[in-house]
């Protein structure tokens, strides 16, 4: 069998067994197999990647591999332009929205918090986690390596973390998220946008304590939750600014 030369980049590194990362290695093929098909079958993930260049050369995921091709597999570039090499999807996604696998209910919620279009189902299944990531371009979340190797998924993120803020921190870093915050204009429950509702439309539905000391309120547009600002808002602010102690507070 034709044999090629493959080096992996960066984080990409972390799908490979440890005798194959950070160097280059030979990797056997079959006569006319697709580029797309290699990669995965080593163990990385075809939405992880974003530029291939085979003997310098800048290709997609259709390219069919010849025996001695040299090829460099780099992942996502959220800090660099490069926009002169071929990309592998039509364009980045600026406007982000994510489904959430079923495992990373917490991380959904704290997506929510920072303002961000979440969408979270115990049961989905993967194929309507595909289906849905697809459908509505939304970027899905998952640690599971095996589904973002679907072949009709174009936008996903492999979550190396276990820990929920630890998820969080990841996706923020990677993504490059802080300047898209929106703080608590969802809501962490349903995903429903929140609007400001006046006090006295919904004063029989308050807590006597809350009553009285509070006057600003929001309400969720689709499941109804109320929120104000008590001591869990003033949790969930520190959250945020620990989060990102850059920004500084918003």
């Amino acid at each position: 069998m034709p044999e090629a030369s493959l080096r992996f980049y960066e984080e990409l590194n972390d799908f490979l067994p440890l005798r194959l990362r950070k160097r280059n290695f030979r990797c056997s093929f079959s006569q006319g197999e697709r580029i797309k098909h290699v990669i995965e079958s080593v163990g990385v993930p075809h939405t992880e990647v974003e530029v291939i260049l085979v003997n310098g050369e800048s290709v997609d995921f259709d390219y069919a591999l010849k025996a001695d091709d040299r090829v460099s597999v780099y992942p996502l570039f959220e800090a660099l332009d490069v926009t002169p090499l071929l990309r592998l999807r039509p364009r980045p996604m600026r406007s982000l929205r994510f489904v959430a696998d079923a495992h990373l209910g917490k991380l959904a919620r704290y997506l929510r918090l920072l303002g961000f279009d979440c969408l979270f189902f115990n049961d989905a299944g993967d194929g309507n986690l595909v289906r849905i990531s697809v459908d509505e371009g939304r970027v899905l979340l998952t640690r599971d390596r095996g589904l973002l190797m679907h072949r009709i998924l174009t936008h996903g993120c492999f979550i190396h973390g276990t820990e929920p803020r630890q998820q969080l921190q990841e996706i923020v870093q990677r993504l490059q998220l802080e300047s898209l915050f929106i703080p608590f204009t969802r809501c962490m429950e349903c995903n429903g946008p929140l609007a400001a509702e006046e006090k006295k439309r919904i004063e029989d539905e308050l807590p006597d304590n809350v009553r009285q000391y509070y006057d600003e309120f929001w309400r969720c547009d689709q499941c109804g939750r109320i929120y104000w600002k008590g001591s869990h808002f003033r949790e969930l602010r520190a959250f945020i600014d620990d989060l990102t102690p850059s920004l500084g507070k918003q």
